[in-house]
Formats: structure tokens, C-alpha cells, sequence
């Protein structure tokens, strides 16, 4: 009986703790999470370390889904294809979303939201464009000469005699094309998307809307916000390279993740605009310096701006031409800032400076390049700072010397006292030995006519001439 009593308050305080231990286990799972990155501009190694960084510690933050929310005109190949790499070696999934409504992922966004396992979009967003483009001056896509009118004999004429740099640059322009739709088409037979439409992409340059999007198969799906885009990728199968796996987003939160400090310098100095202006900073701190040595403040700005110029330079692609007209144009200014030419050297410098600036980053497809208003600005601000700099040095040429040997020739003295040959006159507030071939009278008045070392030649004021002058 003893037993039995025992057995039945086990059972009860097993039957009392039960609910404690399975709330304890709903309590010990960690809430399933999102993390959200925003990508707003172009393509960069800022914005790609940021993105690159933040998906390889997903998995480790215990984060279940990345989403990157895109917006972006394009940008730079290899940041590109670090982004693409982390993405397909993510151990989660990665949902691109083109967000918000008016957003665009035009250029390497559409790579990028091939390459993703969920492409999703919103309503009255676009994608496409991918047609690649070198700012070092890769020659355009050829024009597609089916259903389209010209001179046939000209072509065929062409073809029969192609110039050689032609030749080459149209075998370069090939290979780039062929590689970049090789590319795309991969990615797109990875994640089962429309492949057929990828040669209009890069070859033709062609964008799809949103709803056109979705009709072909180029993306999953459209989704009017984040919250709406989990709902709809539940229970989707995507494909990891640990397998294939079924998303779950029930009660799934998002959290976005801003950049660090050190990525947000980063993105900020890789901005065409930011460092082509770092780079004016840099160089007129310089000159500044040059012309008040000494000073520190001009100079010290100015290396540090330029050498963040130069980082920025040196992760940017950019025109070589451009670029030497640039430290053509700077090394003119630096000359004319030390040996002044009264405005050769410097008008030289500034119309090569100018000539490399605008030619530095001239593709705006790429979303890398400089904008007018800037270019205009920097024109204009460049042509005051020469002027007022030859004007003051237009005036100083033509004041009158106030200081060395040519400030006494024709200042006027007066004798202290009598002499004939040598005695000493009161010029400029100081006494002075001077010689002389006339006779000359304690108060006269005589006039500088030579300067030898400490001993100056004078003559009366009168304007008398040496004796052996006199007929």
C-alpha cells in the first residue's frame, strides 16, 4: 500500500512539473530572424565589403534569412562578383528584394539578383541593362544589324578591310560580352530561371518591369513590403550547397543591419564624386602651401586629402588617359604655384586638368561617374583662383621695388657737410658714403646715381653734370 502511495505523488509532481519543462524547451529556441541589408547606390568596394561581410556572419549571428533590399544603377565588375560569391556559398538563404517602388536594379543588380536564391521585386520597380561597360574606354556594343536598315556595301566593305585597332578592340569587346552573358546565363540555369531572356539583357541592353519580370520567369516574385515578401517565400525550396532546403518565416522578424563606420568611410571616399573632389582639395592645399610656406594647415589638408584621392583612385577604374592629364595638369599648377609665368603654366595646367577631369569616369551607366554640376563647379572656381592669383602677381610686378639695391638708385639725399671726392649724405633716414665729382655744400640736395657695395655715386639735384660732360 506504502508503494502504491509513493507511486501516485510521483506521478503527481511529474504531472505538476511537465508544463516547467516544456516551457522551458519553447523558451530555449531562439526566435527565427531576418537580417536585412540595405543596398541604396551604386556597386562599390564599400558597399560590396559591407554586404559580403554581413552575409558570412549571418549564420554564426544565428540569423536564419538574409535579405538584401537593392536599389542601384550598377557598378563595378569585381565588387560585383565578390558579392555574387558570397551569396552562392552562404550556408542560408539570400532573398534579394528591388525595394522600394521606383527603385531599380539596373547593371550588376541584375547579376546580383540572378545569382540571389529568392529575386523578388516590388510593384513599379525595373531590371536589366546588363550590358557591360569599361570606363577605360571599351568600345560600345555593336548595333544587332538583323531587322534594321543600312548601307550593306559599307559593312561588307568594312568587313573585307577592318582597320586593326578596330579589329582588336572589337575581338576585346567580344570576349567581354561573351563572358559577362556566360556569366549570367549560369547563374540563371543554377536557380532555374529564364535563361533565353539573359542574351537581351547583355547583349541588347534590355529591361523588364517588375510584372514583366515575373511573367518570364526571370524573378520569383512581387511583394508590396519585407513582411509581405516573408509570407510568400514560406515553405519555398531553395537551393544551398549543403542541399536543397524549405525556407520556414512564420513569425520570422526582420532586423536591419547598418554599415559600420569603417564601411560607410570606405563607401563614402570610393564615391567618384567624393574623390574627385578629395583629389581638388588635396591639390589646391598644396599649392596654397607653396605659395605661403610655412603655413602647415593647407598642406597638411591637402596631403591627407590627396592620399585618400589616391586610395579612392586606385580601387576605382578610371581612364589612364584621363589620368595622366590630371598629373599633367597638377604638376603645371605646382610649377606655376613655385616660378610664377604670369598664367602659362597655369592656364596649361588647368585646361589639362580639366580636359582629365571630365574624361576621368565617363560612363554614367556604370553609376561611376562624376557628376556635371561638379565638373561645372570646380571649372568656374579654377578659373577665379587663376585669376586672382595673376592679378596679384600682375600687380606686383608693377609696383615699385621697396627694398635692396634698386630702392636707392634715384632717391634724393642731403649732404651733412662740405666735400669734394668722398663725404657722407642722409638718404632713406641712414647716412650713407658716397662719391661725387662736384663740389658739394653742407643742405644740398643730390641724387643716387650708382650703388657700389656700402659706397653710393650721387650728382646735385640740379642735374649738373661731371665736369668732363661740359662742353
Amino acid at each position: 500500500m506504502q508503494h502504491f502511495v509513493r507511486f501516485c505523488l510521483v506521478i503527481a509532481l511529474l504531472s505538476m512539473a511537465w508544463p516547467l519543462f516544456s516551457a522551458s524547451e519553447v523558451s530555449s529556441s531562439p526566435p527565427k530572424q531576418a537580417k536585412l541589408l540595405v543596398l541604396d547606390g551604386s556597386v562599390n568596394p564599400g558597399t560590396a565589403h559591407y554586404l559580403v561581410s554581413n552575409i558570412q556572419s549571418a549564420p554564426e549571428e544565428n540569423y536564419d534569412l538574409v535579405v538584401i533590399q537593392m536599389n542601384t544603377p550598377g557598378g563595378l565588375d569585381l565588387a560585383m562578383r565578390d558579392i555574387i560569391r558570397s551569396i552562392l556559398s552562404s550556408e542560408i538563404p539570400v532573398a534579394t528584394y528591388v525595394y522600394p517602388p521606383g527603385s531599380r536594379a539596373a547593371s550588376a543588380g541584375t547579376y546580383i539578383l540572378y545569382a540571389s536564391h529568392i529575386s523578388s521585386m516590388a510593384p513599379a520597380t525595373n531590371l536589366g541593362a546588363a550590358t557591360p561597360v569599361s570606363i577605360g574606354g571599351m568600345p560600345k556594343p555593336a548595333s544587332d544589324d538583323k531587322g534594321k536598315e543600312g548601307d550593306k556595301e559599307e559593312k561588307e566593305q568594312a568587313k573585307k578591310s577592318p582597320a586593326p585597332s578596330d579589329s582588336n578592340q572589337n575581338a576585346m569587346h567580344k570576349k567581354i560580352i561573351n563572358d559577362a552573358e556566360a556569366y549570367l546565363r549560369g547563374l540563371a540555369a543554377y536557380h532555374g530561371r529564364n535563361i533565353d531572356w539573359v542574351k537581351n539583357a547583355v547583349r541588347e541592353g534590355e529591361s523588364l518591369t517588375s510584372k514583366e519580370a515575373l511573367e518570364i520567369g526571370v524573378i520569383d516574385l512581387i511583394a508590396e513590403s519585407p513582411q509581405q515578401l516573408l509570407l510568400h517565400i514560406h515553405n519555398r525550396s531553395v537551393r544551398l550547397p549543403s542541399g536543397s532546403m524549405t525556407l520556414d518565416t512564420t513569425d520570422m522578424s526582420i532586423v536591419e543591419v547598418e554599415p559600420t563606420w569603417q564601411m560607410m568611410l570606405l563607401s563614402i571616399i570610393s564615391d567618384p564624386n567624393i574623390a574627385y573632389i578629395l583629389l581638388l582639395i588635396g591639390i589646391y592645399g598644396l599649392i596654397f602651401e607653396g605659395y605661403n610656406p610655412g603655413t602647415m594647415v593647407p598642406g597638411v589638408i591637402g596631403a591627407i586629402c590627396l592620399l585618400l584621392a589616391f586610395y579612392a583612385l586606385q580601387i576605382l577604374p578610371i581612364n589612364y588617359v584621363a589620368a595622366g592629364l590630371l598629373v599633367l595638369g597638377i604638376a603645371l599648377l605646382v610649377v606655376e604655384a613655385f616660378a610664377p609665368s604670369f598664367g602659362i603654366l597655369g592656364v596649361g595646367g588647368i585646361i589639362a586638368f580639366l580636359f582629365g577631369s571630365f574624361m576621368l569616369f565617363n560612363e554614367p551607366e556604370t553609376g561611376v561617374a562624376v557628376a556635371m554640376p561638379i565638373l561645372l563647379g570646380v571649372t568656374i572656381i579654377s578659373v577665379i583662383l587663376l585669376s586672382f592669383v595673376l592679378s596679384l602677381a600682375i600687380r606686383a610686378k608693377q609696383q615699385p621695388v621697396v627694398s635692396g639695391r634698386e630702392e636707392l638708385l634715384s632717391e634724393v639725399g642731403i649732404v651733412k657737410q662740405d666735400f669734394s671726392g668722398e663725404g657722407w649724405v642722409h638718404i632713406c633716414g641712414e647716412t650713407w658714403k658716397c662719391r661725387s665729382e662736384h663740389s658739394l655744400k653742407a643742405g644740398q640736395q643730390v641724387k643716387v646715381v650708382a650703388v657700389n657695395d656700402l659706397e653710393l655715386t650721387v650728382v646735385p639735384l640740379d642735374g649738373a653734370l661731371p665736369p668732363d660732360h661740359h662742353s
